[in-house]
């Protein structure tokens, strides 16, 4: 196998890259925060996020609220509003921008819990930094922050030149 390293076929090959990745990233985001918010309509989920969200010195409060079904299924209605407003930006790139916005609060929020919730660290191992199933199912929104970002810059710069046109 030879690689061509003349430069005019390297840029044609990054900028087909960088669409590829463009399209994979966003619309891939967009896939995992919509099933997530799905998710929150059942009982399962809401379980499952109660133990996450009551050990939140940040969040807590919201079960004084509300019960853990509404809090989720509110929270599942924001996720799927979020991807919504993501999956929208090449039509509405200022909408968009809106979703990424709620994506990156999404996700710090959830990274908050890799130091509130207890297990996060496997004991049998040891502690931190060697990660339970929970600390893994966590570590994963550091990459989606990311994501997020991206895609909200990625949107600033689509409404901008939508603004120049």
């Amino acid at each position: 196998m030879t690689i061509d390293l003349n430069t005019a076929n390297i840029r044609r090959t990054v900028s087909t890259i960088d669409t590829i990745a463009r399209v994979v990233g966003r619309y891939g985001l967009v896939v995992v925060i919509a099933w997530i918010g799905a998710l929150k309509f059942t009982a399962y989920e809401a379980q499952g996020i109660q133990p996450l969200v009551a050990n939140s010195p940040f969040m807590s409060w919201l079960y004084d609220i509300f019960p853990v079904n509404t809090f989720s299924a509110m929270l599942g209605a924001v996720e799927i509003t979020t991807a919504v407003l993501l999956a929208i930006n090449p039509r509405f790139p200022r909408l968009s921008v809106l979703g990424s916005v709620l994506a990156t609060g999404l996700f710090l929020a959830t990274i908050t819990f890799l130091f509130t919730t207890p297990g996060v660290g496997e004991a049998s191992a040891g502690g931190f930094p060697v990660l339970s199933s929970t600390g893994q199912f966590l570590i994963k929104d550091v990459a989606l922050l990311g994501l997020s970002l991206w895609t909200l810059a990625d949107s600033l710069r689509a409404g901008a030149q939508r603004s120049d046109a």
